[in-house]
C-alpha cells in the first residue's frame, strides 16, 4: 500500500467540499457528547487543514482519499 500526501493547493475548492463533507458524516466520526451541525464539522475541519494539523493523502491500491493527522502517515 502507498500512501501520498496531496498538497492542499492541489484539491479544487469543489473537490475539497466534497471530500470534507464526506468525511464529517462517515459513520464513527462522533465529536463529543455536544451536538454539532454538519456546517460546524466542515468548518473545523478545514481550520485544522488550513493549520496542517491533519492533511489529505490518496491511497495508490484502493484508490481513495482520506483525511488523517499529520504524523499519521
Amino acid at each position: 500500500m502507498k500512501v501520498l500526501q496531496v498538497p492542499l493547493a492541489a484539491v479544487s475548492p469543489e473537490a475539497l467540499t466534497g471530500l470534507v463533507g464526506e468525511f464529517v458524516t462517515r459513520d464513527g466520526t462522533d465529536y463529543g457528547t455536544r451536538e454539532r451541525t454538519v456546517e460546524s464539522k466542515i468548518q473545523s475541519v478545514r481550520r485544522q487543514l488550513e493549520r496542517g494539523d491533519i492533511v489529505i493523502v490518496f491511497d495508490t491500491e484502493s484508490e481513495t482519499f482520506n483525511i488523517v493527522p499529520k504524523g499519521g502517515l
